[in-house]
């Protein structure tokens, strides 16, 4: 492997690496996979540059040494192979004062004449010390310049060598070269050295900045855990108590500014929710009291007008008109009071009755209602076998039927078709395992429009005309608001799913057998 090779490996294993280690995603892994990787960076820089410095003095080194050596060994090739005894009267003179491994070259006319190589010092002189090059190596040296410069050569008989070529008294060209076999190996244990020391340096570094982040990061780890807590805290409604505030740091660094930023956002968010939840107590009891005081004058004005009607005088037909119109706003608004009432004591919290409740039972009488009131309908119902028993309060839940049934007669026409489910879901383990009473109201008529839909279950909420029957109006927008309250204070919800031609509101409700 050439020197230029190991250099390139060594600049092109930080980005191997780094390319199949995975993406970090917290703060505390970046920060240490970027302290890991600049000092990566720093070590390959400083290897690299240890390396380059080193082969380039070693590199001096040989030329040095080819400058000292001349070309005395190449001109001595001039008479062929060398015998043992070379009759110049210095017997294996030229020979054994060249280092070992020294090449000699000798070119006649741009073509190899002869090559040697200087054996090592133990060697036996009495062979022959001619190399035999392969025609590679042999045009690799007739390329080389005789200007009298150092050049590297790579040939396939003795790898790297670094050569020197210039003119003989005969004409020729004369090739001194030096390998380069103990350069490299030195470039090459110091590479090796350079990758142990920094891959260990690297490890050390990486567990020690890991532990450094973490401990820097602590403050701000804390911050995020008192994020946490208050981002999983229901704050629609109710009184709600934060979590307690983020611990304080230094407020000079940017940890500390942020802790204390926060701090004070939950001190204002907590100023607001509390401000919200006194407002809505005060509105909640205003709704409660309202509705229980007009109960009375509500109920007055009913009567008279039922007593006005039974007087047994002739009375002006516009009157009687009046009068029974009077009645009926009166009934009306009495039931609004009774529903404002009751949403008022639910949003309180006011517990209901927990007695076992048959479903089954209630979806029967229920049903059989709603075809004595709409009789221009088509009712249906799809119950098990087994009555579904649920643990609540019968009357709300009776409420809650009554709402649906009624939603789908005043806002569909007249001879849509009202199917009422009743099913159970288990949640596994068999039949003594806890379930859920699912309850559907489905119809068939123009559906709830799309933007209509999403406060469905908000308070006075009505449809367009589209959904209104022929009996008229849609109510005061309580009905499925109440259904929605006594629904979740069961621990259940109700859902909507409606598109023309196929409107199903679903009621969920755990399922306690007696």
């Amino acid at each position: 492997m050439s020197t230029s090779g190991a250099l390139g490996a060594v600049l092109a294993w930080p980005g191997r690496l780094l390319a199949r280690l995975p993406r970090p995603r917290t703060l505390r892994a970046r920060l240490t996979a970027g302290l890991v990787v600049l000092l990566a960076v720093s070590c390959a820089a400083v290897g690299v540059a240890a390396v380059v410095e080193l082969d380039g003095f070693l590199t001096s080194r040989v030329d040095q040494q080819l400058r000292d050596v001349g070309a005395r060994f190449p001109a001595s090739l001039e008479h062929g192979t060398l015998p043992r005894d070379d009759h110049d009267g210095d017997e294996h003179g030229d020979t054994r004062r060249q280092a070992s491994g020294t090449l000699g070259v000798r070119l006649l006319n741009g073509k190899v004449t002869n090559a040697a190589v200087v054996p090592g010092a133990d060697a036996d002189y009495s062979t022959d010390l001619t190399v035999r090059l392969t025609g590679h190596d042999k045009a690799e040296l007739a390329r080389v310049p005789a200007d009298g410069r150092p050049r590297t050569v790579e040939l396939s008989a003795l790898h790297g060598y670094r050569v020197v070529a210039s003119h003989g008294l005969d004409g020729d060209v004369l090739i001194t070269g030096v390998p380069l076999e103990p350069v490299e190996a030195t470039v090459h244990r110091l590479e090796l050295v350079a990758v142990v020391v920094f891959g260990m340096a690297l490890a050390i570094t990486g567990v020690a900045g890991a532990l450094w982040v973490r401990w820097s990061l602590r403050p701000l780890s804390r911050v995020a855990a008192t994020a946490t807590r208050v981002s999983e805290l229901r704050l629609a409604s109710g009184e709600v108590a934060l979590p307690p505030r983020a611990p304080g740091s230094d407020p000079r660094s940017e940890v500390g500014r942020l802790a204390a930023a926060f701090n004070r956002m939950l001190h204002h968010v907590e100023d607001a929710l509390t401000k919200r939840h006194a407002s809505e107590e005060r509105l909640r009891s205003f709704a409660a009291d309202a509705s229980h005081e007009l109960r009375t004058p509500v109920a007055s004005v009913r009567g008279h007008a039922e007593l006005a009607l039974l007087h047994p005088g002739p009375v002006p037909p516009e009157i009687t008109r009046a009068l029974e119109r009077i009645a009926a706003e009166s009934a009306r608004m009495g039931e609004m009071v009774d529903e404002m009432l009751l949403l008022a004591r639910l949003d309180a919290g006011r517990p209901l009755e927990r007695r076992p409740v048959d479903l089954t039972r209630l979806v029967l009488d229920a049903v059989t209602d709603a075809r004595a009131a709409g009789p221009g309908h088509r009712w249906t119902m799809e119950l098990p076998e087994e009555p579904v028993t649920v643990t609540g309060d019968a009357h709300r839940l009776q409420q809650v039927l009554a709402n649906l049934l009624a939603n789908a007669r005043l806002h569909t026409p007249e001879g849509t078709k009202v199917t009422v489910s009743l099913e159970t879901e288990r949640a596994g383990g068999g039949e003594r395992a806890g379930g859920t009473a699912v309850l559907k109201v489905q119809d068939d008529g123009p559906g709830v429009p799309a933007e209509v839909q999403p406060g469905v279950f908000e308070r006075f909420t009505r449809a367009d005309r589209r959904r209104t029957g022929p009996s008229g109006g849609a109510g005061a927008g309580l009905g499925l608001s109440i259904v929605a309250a006594v629904t979740e204070a069961h621990g259940g919800g109700v859902t909507l799913e409606s598109r023309p031609g196929a409107t199903t509101f679903t009621v969920r409700l755990p399922e306690r057998g007696e």
